[in-house]
């Protein structure tokens, strides 16, 4: 359970910067062109390698590929929906409760053997 915890938390800081990478761009940079963006997020993105690559080697010490990749995306969504909300203004809507329901099923799916 310890390196599944591990994973997760690594996970949960590659994701931030993945999310900032992939996103924070479209406010911060929109007057900018697209390859200033592209190379501001690569460098951003390089620290959420950093961080991704050695939690998927822990994680893969106990959790099979297809947990890994569910964590993961759970996670992802997990730091998208604040970063949605707080860093970018947008509002949550009820079809994320829902997606997010769907996402718990295959976490239960993928975990109960």
């Amino acid at each position: 359970m310890r390196v599944t915890l591990i994973t997760a938390l690594m996970l949960t800081a590659s994701n931030i910067f993945m999310t900032f990478a992939w996103y924070a761009h479209l406010k911060e940079l929109n007057q900018r062109p697209w390859y200033v963006a592209a190379l501001l997020s690569w460098g951003i993105a390089l620290f959420e390698y950093m961080i991704q690559v050695p939690a998927n080697r822990l994680g893969y010490t106990t959790l099979t590929l297809p947990q890994l990749k569910i964590l993961q995306e759970v996670l992802a969504l997990a730091v998208f929906a604040p970063f949605c909300l707080i860093y970018m203004h947008q509002p949550l809507k009820l079809d994320y409760l829902w997606a997010a329901l769907c996402l718990l099923g295959a976490v239960y799916f993928i975990f109960r053997s």
